[in-house]
């Protein structure tokens, strides 16, 4: 998509600091990292979001994530990692193309779970809200 930043990186209209790249995605290294080795895993496809993007893309997608924390891995050793997807603008997403963050964790990196990112308890029971995505 023309003007997209993470089409122009995939592209090699911008250069980033690459640390991964098949037919499907590229992955690099983040330009504001939350650790040591945080990398983004982008699919060459523009996308906006993860239900943008075609199914056939997806498997690729998840199996670059895989490949690049084994590379991260060997070179890094981080204790574990936080992988995840700021997935609409509400949740943090600032680019507006899919992109999976790869965040090698260390002890005493000062980061928190999944679990603290959001305090929305719900209201109704589990068995309303489930009825509801069943029912979607």
């Amino acid at each position: 998509m023309a003007g997209c930043l993470f089409c122009k990186i995939g592209a090699k209209e911008i250069a980033s600091e690459s640390v991964y790249e098949d037919a499907h995605v590229i992955a690099f290294l983040d330009i504001h990292p939350k650790a040591p080795g945080h990398t983004m895993v982008v699919p060459k496809v523009h996308a906006e979001t993860i239900l943008d993007l075609p199914e056939k893309e997806v498997e690729p997608l998840f199996r670059a994530v895989r490949k690049v924390i084994g590379k991260v891995n060997s070179g890094l050793k981080p204790e574990g990692y936080t992988i995840g997807i700021n997935h609409g603008r509400k949740a943090g997403q600032m680019v507006d193309h899919l992109h999976v963050h790869v965040i090698p964790r260390w002890s005493g990196d000062g980061g928190g779970s999944i679990h603290s990112i959001v305090q929305n308890t719900p209201g109704e029971s589990l068995a309303e809200i489930a009825k509801k995505i069943r029912e979607a």
